[in-house]
């Protein structure tokens, strides 16, 4: 299906011309990932979230909804090829928080990029990564890159690993210190295998996903909040950080409305 595109442009605020160009890819990227926030409610609700282009138009972009990383960067290739990109599919590992030697599955998925008519690097493209270090734009697939996505700092890296190809990492500046977030091949993955892994995800007993809400909203203020659980993480744009738990799942609801712009659907009975 073809998405309605003046309906995305207008869910995250983009009044670019529509083709296929860097400067398109940078200012798209940036606002999606201001305006769609991260948000894992289908799985705690004890459902899986479709992928089906239709389903993620409905619900990412008429729905008052957002999603995590399987939703909202299959919405943005899906964008990104109706204009004229050629996107592939990677997976990463997840290496934020983890502990030295601590190997994790390929849990996430990002987007390799190439703009046409164009001579010169790929891009690495994400807005679905939850955390305060994700990219705010795309990134060029270039050892050393660096990105100044005021206010993040974002760089990429080739780091040591036993296999074949190359295995790259992205890195945010925290701090005054670099701290990965995750890594990857560009090995091309399919959107079957984005299903299969988003499956599992949504219903593994060991999935964080399943136990507790989880959201993210990077603001045009520079701003962001973070929900884990009922503990809400509020960063504003100096650095400052204000954190309290929250009540239950009444103030859970209210502060998913009013502080991260998610629509909870009626009826849905929100973790304690």
């Amino acid at each position: 299906m073809k998405l309605d595109l003046d309906a995305y442009f207008a869910r995250i605020g983009w009044t670019g011309e529509p083709r296929p160009t860097v400067e398109v890819l940078r200012s798209l990227h940036r606002a999606h990932a201001l305006g769609i926030p991260f948000e894992n409610l289908d799985p705690v609700l004890g459902s899986v979230p479709s992928l089906d282009p239709a389903d993620l138009e409905a619900k990412l972009v008429h729905g008052g909804r957002g999603g995590y990383c399987y939703e909202q960067n299959t919405l943005l290739a899906a964008v990104l090829r109706q204009l004229g990109f050629t996107v592939t599919l990677l997976t990463a590992r997840v290496t934020l928080g983890a502990a030295p030697g601590d190997i994790r599955p390929r849990s996430h998925i990002l987007l390799r990029v190439d703009v046409p008519d164009v001579v010169g690097p790929s891009y690495v493209a994400d807005v679905g990564f939850g955390s305060i270090g994700a990219l705010l734009e795309p990134i060029e697939l270039v050892t050393g890159a660096e990105l100044y996505d005021a206010p993040r700092h974002h760089r990429l890296v080739t780091v040591a690993h036993d296999g074949p190809l190359e295995m790259w990492e992205v890195q945010a500046e925290k701090g005054g210190s670099w701290e990965a977030q995750y890594a990857f091949t560009a090995e091309p993955f399919e959107g079957v295998d984005v299903e299969m892994i988003n499956w599992y995800i949504a219903t593994g007993p060991h999935s964080p996903f399943r136990q507790a809400v989880y959201a993210q909203r990077a603001l045009p203020d520079s701003s962001h909040r973070s929900l884990a659980g009922l503990d809400l993480v509020e960063t504003a744009g100096d650095g400052t950080i204000r954190e309290r738990l929250l009540s239950g799942p009444d103030e859970l609801r209210e502060v998913l409305k009013d502080s991260f712009g998610i629509h909870v659907p009626e009826g849905a009975e929100l973790p304690a």
